[in-house]
């Protein structure tokens, strides 16, 4: 079993900057995982953009505060605390903060091995 908390050292040194303006943590990640890609943990200030990118591998976005307005290829949605988005792998994506708060979302990826 490994349990990770978002105080840990191995969680705070993965510390980066995701898609421009996202500050992200690598959560649990292939130093650990099997079958699964990742988890991570993002925070997205006010009027802020995860800018649009292209993964090579599925993911699931779950939002656990904030809103915002996710795009998926040419589909945009708003999105609200307990939404989950899933993301096919090689699909355009990007999420802009349009809320008065910071978005916190958890995202899971799973590369196709």
């Amino acid at each position: 079993m490994i349990v990770r908390n978002l105080s840990d050292k191995e969680v705070l040194e993965t510390t980066y900057i995701a898609h421009g303006q996202a500050i992200a943590q690598m959560i649990l990640d292939r130093r650990t995982l099997k079958e699964i890609g990742f988890l991570a943990i993002a925070g997205l200030a006010p009027g802020r953009t995860l800018e649009e990118h292209v993964d090579p591998m599925e993911e699931i976005y779950f939002l656990l505060s904030g809103s915002g307005e996710m795009s998926v290829d040419d589909e945009k949605r708003q999105v609200n605390p307990g939404d989950a988005i899933w993301i096919p792998t090689g699909s355009r994506h990007s999420l802009f903060n349009n809320g008065d708060k910071d978005i916190t979302i958890l995202v899971v990826a799973s590369p196709a091995w």
